[in-house]
């Protein structure tokens, strides 16, 4: 199954995250379908940037996102 996932980068205690498309079975850091877009949780507010295109396609084709992608989405509209 597809899913639409956070993509942890960055160093210790700075975390920036890459909204991604992933198989559920590859590892959280592993290989990825497309990066749709990146959360970054340090700034005073949060960034949230996403392709709101790319998004809606891949979940008209079938593609779940986790729980906490899905609150970020609901953040951005």
């Amino acid at each position: 199954m597809v899913k639409i996932r956070l993509q942890r980068q960055g160093k210790k205690k700075a975390p920036f995250y890459h909204i991604v498309v992933a198989d559920s079975r590859s590892p959280r850091d592993g290989k990825i379908i497309e990066q749709i877009g990146t959360y970054d949780p340090m700034t005073e507010p949060s960034t949230i940037v996403v392709d709101k295109e790319k998004l809606a396609q891949w979940i008209k084709n079938g593609a779940k996102p986790t729980p906490t992608v899905k609150d970020l989405m609901e953040k951005v509209k």
